[in-house]
């Protein structure tokens, strides 16, 4: 039972979040989350106005079964393919938590209250299909709050005009690198000038760019750690909040610029920088470091549950953490580059290990509902 205490304290720092422009989404969806009424319990309670959605996330929910008995029944009996049953269900959790966070959609005009799904992550390296499961999970799903999710591979940027250009909101996905976060934001610009030259209304076209934070830091710190010298070890814990700034400050460019002043005066919307993968990794670092540490205002942070939780709990928010320090995140990335660590080899690597996680959970969620369909006397193929 949450007293109202609790609830008091709990708004008080995620109410200081939001009041410095940072939107609070749930980096997760579960079948039972919506139908407890937990979703809508973090939304009345703790400031989210928004939800993301990956297939890690999904082949948690529905690999574990829970919520999606009755489903899976259904689908059995119809005989559809293992492909089509995750659809039906993924879409229906989207669906769903769309419906819940259409309040919030209507009270912000459009720039909250989303869901986001995923384009299928085997495609991740092949624009055409990209673009027709990007316009099929938007006509599946049939809410104006979905966002649908694009990977930032470069097969992925004709894909995010084309679907931008169709008038579909889209948040870019699997950004690390400075560079490809550039060209994510140009393939934005091209796409709305492309719905503009259609005759669609930008006003409601809207789109984030999530860009990966602890990953960075995973792995930088991996490096500084193996080359043990307190010049590097001092390093550790930098290297992803100067690569978040650094973005903060090409979108503040970018978005201030002469092509993005014309759209505006056609009420287009900015790409929102979203921050990614905001859960510490090293235990050692405090539970809320990327959330205290990227305040800044036109943000969205999408926290695991327990970031959100940490937050609520014990978060530092004491204003813009952001704009401040361009001139310290450029000296930082530059000391990590002096020791022979590679910033472009690492972002590389992040973006290939990143669409290659999201396959294995994308193929074993397939494998997870074909038991299931074939448990239920149905061979799923």
């Amino acid at each position: 039972m949450i007293t109202v205490t609790e609830v008091t304290a709990t708004a008080g720092t995620l109410k200081r979040l939001s009041d410095e422009g940072v939107s609070i989404w749930l980096d997760d969806l579960s079948r039972k989350r919506i139908e407890s009424g937990n979703l809508a319990q973090l939304i009345d309670t703790k400031n989210v106005v928004g939800v993301t959605t990956n297939p890690s996330i999904f082949q948690a929910a529905i690999g574990s079964g829970e919520g999606y008995e009755e489903q899976l029944a259904d689908l059995a009996v119809r005989k559809v393919t293992v492909e089509e049953a995750v659809r039906m269900m993924t879409t229906a959790d989207v669906r769903a938590a769309a419906d819940i966070l259409r309040p919030v959609y209507e009270a912000t005009g459009g720039r909250d209250g989303r869901v986001s799904i995923e384009v299928d992550p085997r495609l991740a390296h092949r624009t055409a299909a990209t673009i027709a499961e990007a316009k099929q999970l938007s006509w599946l799903v049939d809410r104006p709050n979905v966002m649908i999710k694009i990977p930032a591979t470069k097969a992925g940027l004709p894909a995010i005009t084309e679907v931008i250009g169709e008038g579909i909101s889209v948040n870019v996905t699997l950004i690390f690198s400075l560079e490809r976060y550039r060209e994510v934001m140009d393939a934005y610009l091209a796409g709305l000038e492309k719905a503009q030259a259609a005759g669609i209304d930008l006003a409601t076209i809207h789109s984030v760019a999530s860009f990966f934070v602890s990953r960075v830091d995973s792995e930088i710190d991996k490096r500084l750690t193996a080359l043990a010298t307190d010049e590097a070890l001092a390093l550790k814990g930098k290297a992803a909040l100067a690569n978040a700034r650094l973005a903060y400050e090409a979108y503040e460019e970018v978005f201030s610029g002469d092509r993005w002043t014309a759209l505006s005066g056609a009420k287009a919307n900015k790409q929102r920088p979203l921050w990614a993968s905001t859960g510490v990794k090293d235990p050692s670092y405090k539970d809320t470091l990327y959330v205290d540490e990227l305040v800044a205002p036109g943000t969205v942070n999408t926290m695991p549950e327990a970031t959100l939780n940490a937050t609520a709990d014990h978060g530092d928010i004491h204003g813009d953490t952001v704009t401040g320090g361009y001139a310290q995140a450029r000296a930082d990335l530059d000391a990590v580059e002096r020791l022979g660590i590679s910033y472009d080899t690492v972002v590389k690597q992040l973006e290939d290990e990143g669409v290659a996680k999201f396959e294995v959970a994308w193929q074993d969620l397939l494998g997870a509902v074909a038991k299931s369909l074939s448990g239920k006397g149905v061979d799923g193929e």
